[in-house]
This record gives structure tokens, sequence and C-alpha cells, in this order.
């Protein structure tokens, strides 16, 4: 069966701390302004899947009573940095299947300051769900003292300037894109531009990386109303509706860890996968989409996804970007939004913020930094440990 969303909503992005609000707030305004684009009432909604990292258990049941207390079921969904778009993928399945008419799917994040640790939980690495990613990159790297989730994209980042003659330019024009486009978009957490060089002088995080290539901490909330074509048309919502055309997603398998390459170990094999199974339901290529979204947690990341989608060959991606084939005016607009690095990265909120800008996209409603003409869009959402999602996106 079909499935659309009909109704997108956000906050703007904030650093932690910055504004006067909690969770359940969040959560309100975003799920809130779903419903209004949808034009309908929380009472049609039938189950809630809702997608956090940080906040205590049950946390979904206290977001969603801000809503309304109708009953239905709430899902708690935790699958680190690509939590939003696995609920976004529960919310489709659970209308693709026929149990559903109308779900909503939210996610949401109240962070702390500072850089994202390394998931060992409480100092224990031998239990931590990345421990087989770090113990890879240390046996070939060695363990730094700097930013875990920044040594290890870091780290990939070296081996692919090894590999490929990647330049540190190269990366640092990702990050330069992201921020020239999050100017136009008012829920974007920065919204300053920088040029390459300002980028490559900002203060080293794990070298080639430095800060304004790396997404930072966030608080924020996403949502998305999905619903079945029955739904569609007995509630006249053909306007507002784009079609989830394709989904996958693929975890971790033995290519991920036997190369011993920060490379694999970050999640290029599982965004192959799901790109793959992405296109092959809907029946789309690479050479179709119009407009992307997808997971630059740090610039390096955006370049190996480019390889992962297809978009150019392994190593083809840093002369890609620089070449302005991602940007407005080139083959793909990528990240119009501003992406992590400068929309900002709320983990729980991050996936079904990207759905929020390609259905905005796709209807033609971006304003600003509205790509001309597009029809279709791609969402790429990634969680070190592993785990990534591949959304294709049409309006018909």
């Amino acid at each position: 069966m079909k499935s659309y969303i009909v109704g997108v909503g956000m906050t703007k992005f904030e650093k932690p701390e910055s504004r006067d609000w909690r969770y359940p707030d969040m959560a309100q305004e975003a799920g809130t302004a779903a419903l209004a684009d949808a034009g309908i009432p929380y009472e049609l909604v039938q189950q809630v899947p809702v997608g956090y990292c940080f906040q205590p258990s049950t946390a979904g049941q206290r977001a969603v009573y801000e809503l309304g207390l109708t009953g239905v079921p709430v899902y708690n969904v935790s699958n680190n940095c690509a939590t939003g778009s696995t609920a976004l993928m529960l919310a489709r399945q659970l209308v693709a299947g026929g149990l559903s008419d109308c779900v909503l799917a939210l996610g949401f994040e109240q962070m702390r300051k500072g850089a994202l640790g390394g998931g060992a939980g409480g100092g224990d690495l031998a239990g931590s769900p990345v421990a087989r990613h770090y113990g890879i990159m240390a046996a070939t790297h060695g363990f730094e003292r700097t930013p875990p989730t920044a040594q290890i994209f870091g780290n990939a980042a070296r081996e692919h300037m090894e590999r490929h003659g990647t330049i540190e330019r190269q990366l640092a024009a990702v990050a330069a894109k992201n921020h020239r486009h999050s100017a136009a978009n008012p829920y974007a957490q920065f919204r300053t531009v920088y040029e390459v060089d300002e980028i490559l002088a900002d203060k080293p995080v794990h070298p080639p990386l430095t800060r304004l290539q790396c997404s930072p901490t966030s608080d924020g909330a996403a949502a998305a109303v999905v619903v079945s074509e029955r739904f569609l048309v007995e509630h006249g919502l053909h306007d507002k509706a784009v079609e989830i055309a394709g989904q996958s997603m693929a975890t971790d398998t033995a290519d991920s860890f036997s190369s011993g390459s920060c490379v694999d170990v970050v999640g290029t094999p599982v965004s192959r996968a799901a790109a793959r199974g992405a296109f092959e339901e809907s029946g789309l290529g690479i050479e179709d989409i119009d407009v992307v979204e997808l997971h630059d947690c740090f610039s390096i990341n955006e370049l190996l996804t480019y390889e992962a989608l297809g978009m150019c060959p392994d190593g083809g991606s840093g002369e890609l970007v620089e070449s302005g084939a991602t940007t407005y005016g080139g083959r793909w607009v990528v990240n119009p939004s501003g992406g992590l690095i400068s929309k900002g990265h709320p983990l729980g909120a991050t996936g079904l913020a990207q759905a929020a800008e390609l259905t905005w996209q796709l209807r033609g409603e971006a304003g600003p930094r509205q790509v001309p003409g597009a029809r279709t869009g791609l969402a790429h959402n990634i969680g070190l440990g592993g785990a990534a999602v591949v959304t294709v996106l049409r309006k018909e």
C-alpha cells in the first residue's frame, strides 16, 4: 500500500541551554505544526512512534501527552543519530502494512553543551554499542585525546585523503556550501556564511577536521504525519501529499569491519545497502533525484555519502563538491537546509527534519532556498553503531 507525508513541522534548532524550554515543549511545537500543516486534529492519529536518545524511558509518552490524551499507542525509538528516520520508517510501515491510516512520527532531543562522547556509557567501553567500531579505529590509528566521534570520522578523512588524494580544501568546501545554504533557513542553528579559508583556519577538532566542519549539539524537534491513500482521498489532501516512494534500512555487516578501515566503520557499506534498497523499491535511481538531504555529521561524511549513493565513483567526491555539482545550479542540491553542520543536529529530530525540508522542497514551499522544479528527493540518515536509513520521496 502507498504511504504519504501530508504534514510536517519542526522547531528552530537551538544551541543547548540557550532557550527556556524542555523536550515536551519542543515536541508540542513540532507536532502541533505538523498537524496544522496537514489540516487534521490529533484525534485522527492512530499510532505515534517517537524518537530520542538522551531522555528517559517513556519520554515519548510525556511528550505526546502535550498533543492530546487519546490513549493511542506510543512507541519509544532510539537508534543513535538515525533515530528520527527510524521513527519515520516505523510510521510508514504501520501505514503501508495496512495497520493504520494516520500515524504521527515525532522526534526530539534536549542535549547538553559540548562534544558528544563516544557512547561508552559511564566508561564501560566493553559494553558500549560502539566498542567494535572504536576497537577497529584504535587498532589502525590509536586513540587520541580528541572527541571520539570527531576522531573516528576524522580518521576516515585521513584514510580517504591517503587513498584518493582528497585535499583539505575539498573537505572545507562541503562545510562552506552547507553554511551558505543555511543562511536562507530560519530553522537553522547557524546562519553565518563562511568561506573555505575561514573554515580551514578555525579551531582544529581532530585534524583534518576543524570546528566548522563538525555538526553541533542542538535542541529541537521535528514531526511528520504519514497517511494511507484511503485517508488521503477521504480528507482531500492531495495537494499536501508527498509519496514515500521507497525506504530502506541497513545495519552493519561483516563488510563494515573486515577491512579495518574507518571509512567502512563509520557507515559507507550500510549507506550503500540502504540506498540500493530504497532505489529498488521506488524504481528511481540517483540520476532521477533532484534534491538530497544527507547526514553530514562531519564534512567527510558528506563526501563518503556521495560515493555510497552513486553520485560519483569512489574517490571522486572531493572533485564533485568542488565542481559545484551539489549546490544550486548544479546536478543536485545537497543539504539546502544547511545540513547537520549548520542547521544543527538534535539526534532524535534530525531524520524527521530532513523529511520536513524535502517535503517543503517538493511542494515548492521552501521560499528563498527552493530548488527550482524539484519533484523527487532523497533523505539519508545514519547512526554510528550502526544503522542507515534512506528514504526516496516523490511529488505526484
